[in-house]
């Protein structure tokens, strides 16, 4: 009941935060678009931090965006991008705009003398990514200004709390699942070629993510990829759900599952209207480790397995799972003697580092992250230009394994 309770409580001041005083010199960002995604990727998030206002808005359509100023209190409404990117008062800008307008925006940002809270996946290709994050003249690595990839749920502290259970160089395998129902229309913009869609640009680069932050390092290569295509009558460029599998310089397999219209197996006539529910997982097995004891004659094999329940919404709910195999063995014969098993438990919602209690959601924890580098303080977790650029790479070789074409640039003739 405890739990429970705490659960509701933490759950509601997540959705409807306090809002914090702000300093005098508080960021001040501007919206890129009126999308679904802002209000919990960083409206509510800025409403807890001190130093971060949203200022303004700029949508395609300019009747959607007033009236969603008007919802999310927003003060300006700008009539274009550009103006919005041309205003004078405004530090930063949030892009969440589809996958293929990133790259193009984000440059023109940068251009504008902006700071970049960008949407993930960074932008549609590898290409891209290299001559966004390589150009020293606008990005903190020769430059004076900021993008960051917007990975939001590697922020979180529980999901550090999980890499630190993890050996990765004794990754025997490694597996990321993700499902969503079928909530989004399948010809939403994330399934559309042209604007760079696909289920592995969207719910597979959470599952991405995931491998290379447990195996610590890139993979060597692609070994199998296959995509399941939308439906005839929609893009046949556009997967709807993809499995891939890598192998990593420990000789461990990483692989992933992502299903962009997961519709369980449940008999269709007992569930046809009740939503699948199937938490995202990461789970990630180690290699058997021997111990042997001279003195007794025997040997203690352990087989350690590390689970990461409900990676996406971690901050509402997640649970570690530590699973220790155990087996006693004769060392001379092998002969099993006994064999038992461990099992704990861990959650990890706050983090008195930062000051974060157990409301801060995954994208709270980034925006700390993204302030903190522009302000020159110390970020104790962040994402790299470089990484960035890993991460597509990844992505474009998981889709030439499969047969598909790489995701497009709109344009390519920026590119260098």
């Amino acid at each position: 009941m405890i739990s429970l309770l705490q659960w509701a409580h933490r759950t509601y001041r997540t959705n409807f935060p306090e809002e914090r005083p702000k300093h005098s010199d508080a960021l001040r960002i501007g919206l890129l678009g009126a999308s679904n995604i802002a209000p919990i990727a960083i409206i509510n998030a800025a409403k807890t931090h001190p130093e971060v206002i949203i200022v303004a808005i700029a949508a395609r359509d300019p009747v959607r965006a007033h009236a969603y100023a008007k919802k999310h209190n927003i003060p300006n409404v700008h009539t274009s991008y550009q103006a919005l990117l041309d205003d004078p008062t405004i530090d930063a800008i949030y892009n969440p705009l589809p996958n293929g307008l990133h790259y193009e925006w984000t440059i023109k940002a940068l251009q504008a003398g902006k700071h970049v809270l960008l949407e993930k996946p960074s932008v549609s290709n590898a290409a891209e990514a290299r001559s966004l994050f390589h150009n020293s003249h606008l990005l903190d690595n020769g430059g004076s200004l900021v993008v960051l990839d917007a990975v939001h749920i590697r922020f979180h502290p529980a999901w550090q709390k999980f890499l630190t259970l993890i050996d990765p160089t004794n990754i025997a395998e490694a597996t990321s699942s993700i499902w969503m129902p079928p909530i989004f229309a399948q010809d939403d913009i994330r399934f559309q070629y042209n604007l760079a869609g696909g289920c592995l640009m969207d719910l597979g680069s959470y599952a991405i993510q995931t491998l290379r932050q447990a195996f610590g390092c890139e993979p060597r290569e692609c070994i199998s990829a296959s995509a399941c295509l939308m439906p005839q009558g929609y893009d046949q460029d556009i997967d709807q759900a993809f499995t891939a599998s890598w192998k990593f310089p420990n000789g461990g397999i990483g692989t992933i599952h992502a299903d962009s219209f997961y519709e369980g197996r449940y008999s269709p006539w007992l569930t046809r209207y009740i939503p699948p529910v199937r938490s995202p997982k990461v789970e990630v097995k180690h290699r058997e480790v021997v111990v042997q004891n001279p003195e007794t004659g025997m040997q203690t094999a352990t087989t350690k397995t590390v689970i990461f329940w409900d990676v996406l919404a971690q901050s509402l709910w997640h649970r570690i799972d530590i699973i220790e195999s155990h087996e006693l063995r004769s060392s001379a014969t092998g002969e099993l003697k006994k064999r038992w098993t461990d099992t704990r438990y861990l959650t990890q919602y706050s983090d008195d580092k930062v000051g974060a209690d157990d409301s801060w959601t995954t994208y709270r924890h980034m925006l700390e992250q993204f302030v903190s580098k522009i302000r020159g303080r110390p970020a104790g977790v962040w994402i790299d230009g470089e990484d960035s650029i890993r991460q597509m790479e990844m992505i474009d070789g998981a889709y030439t394994k499969a047969g598909m074409n790489v995701r497009p640039s709109i344009a390519p003739k920026e590119l260098n």
